[in-house]
């Protein structure tokens, strides 16, 4: 069926939650928003740098799975307000290689505790 991952270098889930599960070749990381993994707090409330924590935390469960950045397939990206788009997607970027994943960006009405970004991908792990 599938198997839960977890890592002590990512926010611990904050619901019924796995932070990723594997099933088959690929990794489905649940959406991560930029807490810092020790404190449980949000590392700023600048959206540039909480995209950073986003994609460190993104980086930490990848890691875990024995992966990088270069294994995603798939991202969406989750926005408070698309005016951040321009300064999210340039840090999106600045962790990842050509050819980039299939990625979606949309603004929403809420994210949890009040994140300005929240980032979900798919990985494929062969």
């Amino acid at each position: 069926m599938f198997k839960p991952l977890s890592t002590t270098k990512a926010p611990a889930a904050i619901g019924p939650y796995s932070q990723a599960t594997e099933v088959g070749n690929l990794l489905f990381i649940s959406g991560q928003i930029p807490l810092d993994p020790e404190t449980m707090e949000f590392v700023s409330e600048n959206v540039v740098e909480q995209a950073h924590q986003v994609m460190k935390n993104i980086g930490a469960i990848l890691e875990e799975a024995g992966l990088t950045y270069r294994n995603i397939a798939k991202a969406s990206i989750f926005l408070a307000s698309m005016d951040d788009f321009a300064k999210v997607n340039e840090v999106y970027a600045s962790y990842l290689n050509e050819p980039y994943p299939a990625r979606a960006a949309v603004e929403v009405s809420k994210l949890p505790k009040g994140a300005k970004v929240e980032i979900e991908a798919i990985a494929v792990t062969e």
